[in-house]
């Protein structure tokens, strides 16, 4: 357990970092983004780790994860689900989601 504490802290901590450098992201509580990503674990993993045969999130590099996110809000590339899960998040919240995962270990 205390490694999953450690790894949300840091998380955050790198949310936190993330919310000094933008105006409009340091409006949005460090909780929530870890919300938003909880639901991401049905198919990702808790804290980005995923099950075989399903892609884990934790430690990507936070520009791929974002493209990725966005390619799949505009229906540039293909999914069974992750392109209308993407269509309910704004660009700015995709963002904070990438910085989430992309700052937990692998």
């Amino acid at each position: 357990m205390p490694s999953i504490k450690k790894n949300r802290f840091k998380a955050l901590a790198a949310l936190a970092l993330l919310a000094l450098g933008q105006g409009a992201v340091a409006q949005t509580d460090p909780l929530q983004v870890r919300n938003w990503a909880a639901a991401c674990a049905n198919c990702h993993g808790t804290l980005g780790v995923a099950q075989p045969g399903m892609v884990s999130l934790a430690g990507l590099a936070h520009d791929d994860l974002l493209k990725a996110l966005q390619a799949f809000k505009s229906g540039s590339r293909p999914a069974t689900i992750m392109h209308q899960i993407s269509k309910g998040y704004s660009d700015e919240q995709l963002g904070q989601l990438a910085a989430y995962f992309a700052a937990l270990k692998k």
